[in-house]
């Protein structure tokens, strides 16, 4: 006997291969772009990502308290948000856990959370929490800030995106592979980035090459050396473009006549394990010379350390060079700037990613002001009820006592009192406690402050302006509290092709003639010079193509490209080093903008340490410093040659060195003090001294007055001397609001010698609001003047009397140098 359902026919549809298969994979190609792949430009996350931090915000996982498993995290978000593999999420958590993945983590990882060459532990070993970047991904979000949408059995909602108090896709970047497309965005620091916004958001029209003047490159955070910038510049144009990224690596000496390179921050995403086994592949096939050992130091205190040894009569720089061409010492980055606009994958240059984070975050500043006002104006409703209850609450009370039931009480309140329901049923539930006096003047005080809050914030949102201010001063307060300084290095150098094969002759870099110019910014040049008789005479001549930012010359030598030289620091410090890493420029175009920053060029500078002049071997002349204290000193040639990190005078506390030079028995020796005096002396006053010793007196200061300037000069040359007296603003506001003091330019002839430890003469007559010099320079013309960004500043064209008034200017002179 057969069944029913035996009996009920087979239904049997045709259906075209070709459109299904299209369907299919169309329908599969949009949940992986958009639900899987790419990151949304607005809080540069994908749906995992922005469901961990929420389902962990969720949970209290704050900063303040304490981790718990990850796996307890991995199970509430799959469970609630994220029908996936777990894998995938904990791979997710783990990634915003990694400070060598993140430039800003957002999830407070305790345990092993991995390494570039080995994966974490299991989920149920290690711990979590949120972090305070990621608190502040999440601010605000539970005030109607953000579009919420069902998740994936509308059991609940969750966000459609984060309200992202700081631009997190260019700060953090963002990789993933989808149907047909692929993004691959990189990180940045945070502080440059908010500097950039709050710029744009301040001049919308804005060009590139303004934003760039805050963001000039990534920031990865690993750090590294970023070779040529023209890869960048495409990149923010376009959103698509490479770069090249090197190691850091420094020549130290490891035994009295072995050197070896020491590694200590590597490209982006590539582990010292990749180094080592690339290294050994590379000598094994004697496609690598000249290494005779490779140690890995790295461990969790001290960070990453590779020491390469070199083999005697090898040069570093040249096995540098090699290990740059066939390892991944120095690695690419491409850039694709693929993300989610308005639900539509796009790619985005620079300018275009900083104004979608704009526009979401004023949206998201203006729907928290109107969930305010709202919350504000409900509450001051219900004040204002209670208030009109208390002044008469006798009254009320025995209306209440006369009413039969509750409902009718409400309603007897409302007509008698003139009260909406909402105020009477407020009134319905006040406790007797709140009946005292001091409770009515605090209900008045809330009142108060709640019609002042409203007023403030009707005022935020009847004015875009207003708001978008509000919007800046917020971006400010999160740099402040999460920037930090920049990892990697920005050189604009020219960047080489990989080359397989054999390393051979012309990877070395030739020992040519070359000059190395300090800015009085803090930047170093090196200038290669033409070989053979000419080349002093050579760099006498070069000029730059241009005048830019930075030009002011603190101090120059003249050596060649593989010399070992020495920065003379402001604590008296020398700091040796090879002028074969900096950026190099030709004679005919020199810019000293594009220079390495010392700060970043010399890692052993401590935090309030700056370089005040270069040194060399190839002179026997002795140096000449001058200090804050006005102390003097001449050291002795070759004493500066004895080692590396010492201290070439003994300073007494709170004294610094303020310039340096070398002089020999014909040269003057000028001071400037902030009191406008100047004293000059021929240097033969002042006797070669050992390291050792402390100098003698310069020249003499009154109480509170210190010296600004120290110089050396040639008296045959044709010298002027340069001043900058600062106005004090507060004593006149009509003077301030036209002009900040007075600079002045002064023939060095009209100035007469005086001994060593006098007072000097006065070099400029003080205006009715200056009270001191800020800035000063002596030296052979050109003269040059920048504020403290570089910025060049105009000087007078005229030269003025030894004692005359400065000629008033209407921005600040922060430094004075001497001309490229």
């Amino acid at each position: 006997m057969q069944t029913a359902a035996n009996t009920t026919p087979e239904r049997i549809e045709d259906i075209d291969i070709t459109a299904e298969m299209s369907e299919s994979f169309l329908e599969y190609a949009y949940s992986v772009i958009y639900s899987r792949a790419l990151p949304d430009a607005r809080d540069g996350l994908k749906p995992v990502q922005r469901r961990i931090l929420y389902m962990m915000g969720e949970m209290g996982l704050r900063p303040d308290k304490g981790h718990v498993k990850s796996a307890r995290v991995v199970g509430e978000v799959m469970g609630k948000l994220h029908p996936h593999g777990d894998g995938a999420i904990y791979d997710t958590l783990v990634r915003q856990a990694q400070p060598f993945s993140m430039r800003q983590t957002l999830v407070d990882g305790h345990g092993n959370f991995g390494s570039l060459d080995d994966g974490p532990a299991a989920s149920r070993y290690t711990e979590a929490r949120l972090t305070a970047a990621a608190m502040a991904m999440l601010s605000n979000i539970e005030e109607d800030v953000v579009d919420f949408g069902p998740n994936y059995d509308n059991s609940q909602q969750q966000p459609l995106v984060l309200p992202s108090a700081f631009p997190n896709l260019l700060v953090n970047g963002a990789s993933g592979i989808a149907v047909g497309m692929a993004t691959n965005m990189a990180p940045h620091n945070l502080a440059e980035v908010i500097a950039g916004v709050r710029h744009l958001m301040q001049h919308p029209n804005a060009s590139l090459e303004e934003i760039m003047g805050f963001i000039p490159g990534p920031d990865f955070p690993s750090g590294g050396i970023l070779v040529g910038l023209d890869g960048i510049k495409e990149a923010y144009e376009t959103g698509r473009g490479s770069v090249r990224v090197r190691a850091k690596a420094t020549v130290e000496n490891v035994t009295a006549r072995r050197k070896a390179l020491v590694i200590t921050e590597l490209p982006y995403q590539v582990g010292p394990e990749k180094i080592i086994e690339a290294v050994k592949a590379g000598v094994q096939s004697k496609k690598i010379q000249g290494i005779s050992e490779l140690n890995d130091f790295t461990d969790r205190k001290n960070g990453l350390k590779l020491v390469i040894t070199i083999k005697t009569g090898f040069s570093p720089e040249a096995v540098l060079e090699q290990l740059y061409k066939q390892t991944p010492l120095e690695d690419s980055f491409a850039f694709n700037n693929v993300c989610l606009v308005n639900g539509q994958p796009q790619t985005l240059g620079l300018l275009d990613l900083l104004r979608v984070y704009i526009d979401h975050r004023i949206n998201v500043v203006r729907r928290r002001s109107q969930f305010r006002l709202q919350k504000h104006q409900s509450r001051l409703h219900l004040v204002e009820g209670l208030l009109l209850a208390i002044a008469d609450i006798d009254e009320v009370i025995q209306l209440i006592r006369s009413s039969e039931n509750a409902e009718t009480a409400k309603q007897r309140l409302q007509q008698v009192f003139d009260l909406s329901e909402a105020q009477a049923e407020y009134i319905l539930e006040l406790r007797l406690r709140r009946l005292t006096k001091f409770s009515r003047i605090e209900l008045e005080t809330e009142r108060d402050e709640l019609k002042a809050a409203i007023a403030e914030l009707t005022e935020l949102l009847a004015d875009p302006a207003k708001l978008q201010r509000q919007v800046s001063a917020e971006l400010g307060e999160v740099a402040a509290e999460f920037g930090d300084d920049r990892r990697t290095t920005l050189l604009n150098a020219q960047v080489q092709p990989v080359k397989s094969g054999r390393a051979t002759a012309p990877l070395q870099i030739a020992d040519t003639p070359c000059q190395v110019l300090l800015s009085a910014t803090g930047r170093m040049l090196r200038v290669d010079l033409p070989e053979g008789d000419t080349a002093v005479e050579a760099a006498a001549t070069f000029a730059p193509a241009r005048r830019t930012k930075h030009d002011a010359v603190l101090s120059r030598i003249t050596t060649s490209v593989r010399a070992e030289i020495a920065a003379l620091t402001n604590l008296g410090r020398v700091l040796r080093f090879s002028p074969v890493d900096l950026p190099s420029a030709a004679p005919n175009s020199v810019q000293l903008a594009a220079g390495a920053r010392v700060s970043q060029y010399l890692e052993t500078l401590q935090k309030k340490e700056r370089v005040v002049a270069l040194l060399t071997e190839q002179t026997a002349t002795p140096l000449a410093m001058g200090t804050k204290q006005g102390v003097v000193k001449r050291l002795a040639s070759g004493e500066w040659q004895k080692g590396d990190g010492f201290e070439v005078i003994s300073l007494k506390p709170g004294d610094e060195i303020v310039g340096a030079a070398y002089a020999d028995d014909n040269a003057e020796l000028v001071f400037v003090t902030d009191a406008a005096q100047l004293l000059r002396f021929n240097s033969t006053a002042v006797r070669p001294q050992g390291r050792a010793a402390a100098g003698m007196a310069g020249i003499k200061l009154g109480s509170g007055q210190q010296v600004i300037a120290f110089n050396v000069v040639d008296p045959a040359a044709v010298n002027l001397v340069a001043t900058y007296a600062a106005a004090d603003l507060a004593e006149d506001a009509l003077f301030a609001a036209e002009t900040v003091g007075s600079v002045k330019l002064s023939d060095f002839a009209e100035f007469p010698a005086k001994g060593r430890a006098t007072g000097g003469v006065r070099a400029q007559r003080f205006l009715r609001n200056e009270t001191v010099l800020r800035a000063a320079w002596v030296g052979a013309a050109p003269i040059m003047a920048n504020g403290k960004d570089g910025s060049l500043r105009q000087l007078p064209q005229e030269t003025a009397k030894r004692d005359a008034s400065g000629t008033a200017v209407a921005q600040p002179i922060d430094l004075f140098g001497g001309g490229i």
